[in-house]
């Protein structure tokens, strides 16, 4: 694979990825986020409702030697099972103990990698999670609504091995005008729930291979 170059999206012009450092809530836990894509980056850098300009750090990261986990390689459920480690879809003991026995049949020890590659879950991927927790989605049209989402690919950094190969190209810094990019942002997750709904909502659902029955 040898060297790939990634983008991470932020509100802060001075970056400092650390070892260690990160939020456990996050989609494959702590870590540090990027993506291939620019333009998502640049989305991704003023997703938040402040009105305040991002930016975008460009990186080089060296993968010889690393041991990469793609969860596009992998079934769709897998992906789901690690974010049931770290975000939930509900809130409710009924979604606690099934959450369990999903992580249990489903889930792949990531403890063993030095990235995580996988689709990033974003607002509208929310709107999936709820609908499949209760019972509302077949698995047979998961991936399709997951495509709808445009959810977007990242990488998490995760041992200190891979940060030791990571390295910004700090002249290639962007600014991104808040105005310009929140706006696709929206409109993003806005064309996407609006399609996954009339997906859920269709014949194709069939609502027979759902969450409940999976163990």
């Amino acid at each position: 694979m040898g060297k790939i170059i990634l983008f991470h999206g932020t509100a802060d012009k001075a970056v400092v990825p650390v070892f260690g450092c990160g939020n456990d809530r996050h989609d494959y836990g702590k870590g540090f986020y990027l993506t291939e894509n620019p333009e998502l980056a640049k989305e991704w850098a003023v997703c938040r409702p402040n009105d305040k300009n991002g930016w975008v750090h460009k990186y080089e990261l060296d993968t010889s030697g690393l041991k990469i986990l793609d969860f596009q390689e992998k079934d769709i459920l897998c992906w789901l099972a690690e974010l049931m480690k770290h975000r939930d879809a509900a809130d409710t003991k009924r979604y606690r103990m099934l959450a369990l026995k999903f992580i249990e049949k489903y889930g792949i020890n990531t403890s063993e990698y030095d990235v995580i590659k996988g689709w990033r879950a974003n607002a509208s991927y929310f709107y999936i999670a709820k609908e499949f927790v209760k019972d509302n989605i077949d698995v047979d049209i998961l991936e399709e609504l997951l495509s709808l989402g445009g959810l977007g690919i990242q990488y998490c950094i995760k041992t200190e091995l891979a940060y030791s190969k990571l390295r910004e190209v700090k002249e290639a810094l962007l600014s991104v005008d808040y105005a310009e990019f929140n706006e696709k942002y929206n409109s993003r997750d806005i064309a996407a729930r609006k399609n996954m709904r009339e997906l859920v909502e269709s014949d194709a659902n069939k609502v027979t291979k759902v969450f409940s029955t999976l163990f």
